[in-house]
């Protein structure tokens, strides 16, 4: 097992959730240190999402694990399976034009929930990538975890 699939056999273990609190902050500086070019400590494919904030119209940042599916970017509201949706997930419900830098390229995407027959094969995808969020789903209790899609935004 190399160390990417020792990586992902931790990922599922519940206590493993409870790191957010040291991961993200550690995630962040290095995402900004870097312009966007490092996130996720370099394990997964991630990108760092802008959003705007749907109670106060402010621009907010924030490094995610992706999962690349042809030309679209499927992103997981997992919150490391806390019972609550993450912050930037609500404010892409409120408002779904939102910018990702992936390897310190910039661009204009449009978000959409998934949901039926979409969502299971995007979570699909997903958990082939991270197979994590099938333990932040449990953790998560009665809390669906939300799936999005986002696609490069028309000029």
């Amino acid at each position: 097992m190399g160390f990417f699939g020792l990586v992902q056999k931790i990922g599922r273990r519940p206590w493993f959730g409870k790191l957010r609190t040291v991961i993200l902050p550690i995630d962040k500086t290095i995402s900004k240190l870097t312009g966007g070019r490092v996130v996720a400590a370099g394990l997964l494919p991630a990108l760092t999402l802008t959003t705007v904030g749907r109670k106060t119209g402010k621009e907010r940042s924030q490094p995610l694990a992706y999962i690349p599916d042809e030309d679209r970017i499927i992103l997981i509201g997992s919150n490391w399976g806390q019972p609550h949706h993450p912050g930037w997930s609500a404010n892409l419900i409120a408002n779904p034009r939102a910018r990702v830098r992936i390897k310190g390229r910039e661009m204009a995407v449009t978000a959409r929930l998934t949901d039926g027959e979409e969502r299971e094969r995007c979570w699909g995808l997903a958990l082939r990538v991270w197979p994590g969020y099938a333990t932040y789903q449990r953790t998560a209790g009665d809390r669906k975890i939300r799936v999005f899609v986002l696609q490069r935004a028309s000029e």
